[in-house]
């Protein structure tokens, strides 16, 4: 053995790496990992009997029978990792691995049987005792058994062609090739022990090519396909109850248009004005459903800005809820509204999501409350330049159970949908409440008893502007109630392309204006005003053919002497719509569809006042 005791001294620290790393990360459970785990201790183990087998034939003389037992052990060894490597090829080649795996097991076993009790090896002394190695019928059976696995390897190859250019192949057929050179090298120069170096070199490259990944990655990669394939799904029954929810409201405004359209004549108004509020119910669900939908898009795509601007919050709460307490309609229940005397007169925020957290929560509590009470409340803490608006929406509805607190936020999912199925809605209100508030920097919470009721806080902060209201305003405010008469908006202009949308505006500016044109094209708007006739407000549509409403407005102003008010009306309903107008000279701005409360409140800004002294 001689100098050749070098090459099982420069594997062994490579095969305890190798199953150092191996052991200690984490990796994938399965037959052809636990067959690899054999191998590399099997090989390590047969490094160890190698260094003993040097030992072993130089003191042969002294200690004889141990001497035997070590160097029979390594050529058990040898068979040993090479019917654990067979075991290993037949697994990714052959199907039904297991039966083959139990015969070459009873194999190994009587081959064993034989090398150790049966068949004698001798220990050769070369050059003057420098040189140690093993002859003889064990050697020699050994060297047999080897081969026959190697061609049992190459056979279960041969029949898997298709497949060889699998990675997991290559560590094979360089175990055959360099296997086969390191045999013959052995047998011609006996002292050169390269078998168990060789084996360790194949164990190497194996390490790279099994199947062995990350655990943790694989987890992470799991998880999110699960994550994945439930969005999916998710987002597939959002579609599909999507569709039944925006057919289910239009299929009562188409219903009772045609009930409203065929009995207008008739004698029973009740019927007509039942079918009437049904109508504006459907309406509103319609739009809440779009504006959701739309809503969600925003967020997901990270369009949707925050832009702070003044704004009084009381008189926005207050206007806000009057509109949305309409919905309770019928229901036995009633609604209450608290604002703390301390809220501020001004704040500095985004008033137009502050309204839509409250519209949602109210909105919410209304849909799954029956009878009993609804309390909103709104309180604040100031503190210096800030004051965090407490928003609390209380209700003695049907609660939320313990499990569906944790998707109560989640996108595209509705608590209890069978159960629910008679209440309209998308499942997104509180995923956008949610978002909205986070956006704002605050944070919303929940507490509910199933069957009982549910609290939803939000706490959202604002910048103060004017913290307290001033005298001088609450002066002239009693001022101007005892001698200022107030003229509404007399005259309108509509200018729309769709005749629907003008029979529509006009049905809703009917009570509140006295004068009301249109004129269905942005040029037709200049010619009415090149006529020289005048109007308090122009309503103008932004999306018309040929000459928008954009265009228009830059023409009307280069008219001399034109400074009437233009309001943009239009279904360009993003965060940012009514500041993109309103620096291109747009007076004001209308989202379609709007309110008659909306309308007025905007066209009241307009109306001129005159001192009756």
């Amino acid at each position: 053995m001689g100098s050749g005791i070098f090459f099982p001294l420069s594997a062994l620290p490579i095969i305890i790496l190798i199953i150092t790393i191996f052991n200690i990360k984490k990796h994938v459970k399965n037959p052809e990992t636990k067959i690899y785990n054999y191998l590399i201790v099997i090989n390590f183990i047969g490094l160890l009997i190698e260094l003993l087998c040097a030992l072993a034939c130089k003191y042969y003389q002294v200690y004889p029978i141990i001497s035997y037992f070590v160097l029979k052990t390594y050529l058990v060894y040898l068979i040993g990792w090479t019917a654990t490597f067979t075991i290993y090829v037949l697994r990714i080649t052959i199907t039904n691995w297991k039966k083959v795996y139990t015969r070459i097991h009873w194999f190994v076993i009587l081959t064993l049987f034989l090398i150790i009790y049966i068949l004698p090896i001798n220990v050769v002394v070369d050059n003057n005792y420098e040189i140690f190695y093993t002859r003889g019928m064990g050697v020699n059976f050994s060297y047999i058994v080897s081969g026959i696995y190697i061609f049992t390897m190459f056979v279960a190859l041969f029949k898997n062609t298709k497949k060889i250019e699998d990675k997991k192949y290559f560590p094979v057929f360089l175990f055959i090739i360099i296997g086969t050179i390191a045999i013959v090298i052995q047998e011609v120069y006996p002292q050169y022990l390269l078998l168990t170096y060789t084996e360790t070199f194949i164990c190497l490259v194996m390490y790279f090519t099994i199947e062995n990944p990350d655990l943790k990655m694989l987890e992470e990669i799991e998880n999110a396909r699960l994550h994945a394939e439930k969005a999916n799904r998710a987002k597939s029954d959002f579609l599909s109850s999507m569709s039944h929810e925006i057919r289910t409201p239009l299929n009562a405004i188409v219903g009772l248009s045609e009930d409203i359209r065929d009995y207008i004549d008739g004698d029973d108004k009740q019927r007509i004005k039942e079918d009437s509020e049904l109508l504006l119910s459907s309406s509103e669900i319609l739009l809440e459903i779009v504006g959701n939908i739309i809503d969600i898009s925003k967020i997901e795509s990270q369009k949707l800005d925050i832009i702070d601007k003044v704004y009084k919050p009381r008189d926005e709460i207050e206007k806000l809820t009057k509109v949305t307490a309409t919905r309770i309609g019928s229901k036995p229940l009633k609604f209450n509204l608290t604002i703390a005397e301390d809220l501020p007169y001004e704040l500095i925020g985004d008033y137009g999501k502050v309204k839509q957290v409250i519209n949602n929560l109210l909105t919410n509590a209304i849909k799954y409350t029956d009878e009993g009470e609804i309390n909103l409340r709104i309180d604040c803490i100031n503190q210096k330049n800030v004051s965090v608006l407490n928003i609390s929406c209380k209700d003695t509805g049907r609660g939320i159970t313990a499990e569906n607190m944790k998707k109560l936020f989640t996108k595209f999912e509705r608590l209890d949908v069978e159960k629910n199925s008679t209440i309209e809605g998308t499942g997104l209100g509180l995923a956008i409440t949610k978002n909205l508030v986070e956006m704002m920097g605050g944070k919303i919470s929940v507490s509910s008893r199933f069957g009982e009721g549910s609290l939803f806080i939000a706490q959202i902060p604002q910048k103060i502007k004017t913290l307290m209201k001033p005298r001088d305003a609450e002066e002239e405010l009693v001022v101007n109630n005892s001698n200022v008469n107030v003229k509404k908006v007399n005259k309108v202009l509509i200018v729309d392309d769709n005749n629907i949308n003008i029979i529509v505006a006009r049905k809703v500016l009917n009570e509140i204006v006295e004068n009301i044109e249109s004129v269905t094209s942005g040029q037709a708007c200049l010619d009415k005003i090149n006529e020289k006739n005048e109007y308090d407000v122009i309503l103008m549509d932004i999306m018309m053919p040929g000459m928008g409403g954009e265009t228009t407005l830059k023409k009307l102003k280069e008219i001399e002497g034109f400074n009437t008010p233009v309001i943009a009306v239009t279904a360009d309903a993003e965060s940012t719509s009514k500041t993109k107008y309103l620096s291109e000279g747009f007076s004001d701005y209308v989202a379609k569809p709007f309110r008659k409360e909306e309308i007025k409140s905007v066209l009241d800004k307009y109306s001129s006042n005159r001192n009756i002294n």
